[in-house]
């Protein structure tokens, strides 16, 4: 779960960054365009959602070697 988080997260931000460039990134607009709160704050959206996945991977790999 962290590592799709991360990746659908870094994948927004590298589509938001590039103004949609990107166009096979667009799976992401989903994660935006259908909640209305985060309609004009994509790019925030996208970095929390990285940031979360990468926390979550963290977690994972510190409770493994405990």
């Amino acid at each position: 779960m962290g590592m799709a988080l991360l990746i659908v997260g870094g994948a927004g931000v590298l589509r938001e960054l590039t103004d949609g460039w990107f166009s096979i990134f667009g799976f992401t607009r989903f994660l935006t365009d259908h909640i209305g709160f985060l309609q004009g704050r994509e790019l925030f959206a996208h970095i929390v959602l990285a940031v979360l996945g990468f926390a979550m991977l963290m977690i994972a790999d510190r409770s493994s070697k405990a």
